[in-house]
């Protein structure tokens, strides 16, 4: 059964995070430079079978556009260019970071880990992947 792969996009970094191939779990894969995102998803392509994206969509509580939204919606027309066949839908994203945040520290994770920010990244597209699966049960 193929995966699920979520991005949490930034402007300077990106959160992977994807769903063993039974899609029963949600697993942080990496943090990496916004820029690299297609050249990192041809390779994963290459080696793992995807049938499906999320990426999260920031909204604010009035669900007008923040100021990170035009930079998923270019992330989200530049995948599509190089994935044409790949079914791709937003999520909101809302509250992701805050709540990556509160299970670093439930996790007990150092405090010099919590600064490095590529942790709060992954985390937080596992959280909007975990967050998908469970309302698509």
């Amino acid at each position: 059964m193929p995966r699920i792969l979520a991005i949490d996009y930034g402007g300077k970094r990106t959160g992977i995070a994807v769903t063993d191939p039974l899609q029963i779990i949600a697993t942080g894969l990496d943090t990496i430079e916004s820029q690299e995102l297609i050249p990192f998803l041809k390779k994963y392509f290459a080696l793992e079978q995807v049938e499906l994206i999320i990426i999260g969509l920031p909204k604010n509580w009035d669900d007008s556009d923040t100021h990170g939204t035009p930079l998923v919606q270019a992330a989200i027309k530049k995948i599509q260019r190089e994935f044409p066949n790949m079914p791709l839908k937003t999520v909101d994203e809302r509250y992701t970071s805050k709540m990556a945040k509160d299970a670093m520290l439930e996790m007990g994770m150092k405090k010099k880990d919590r600064r490095i920010k590529g942790n709060v990244d992954v985390i937080a597209a596992t959280i909007m992947l975990q967050e998908y699966m469970g309302r698509s049960l």
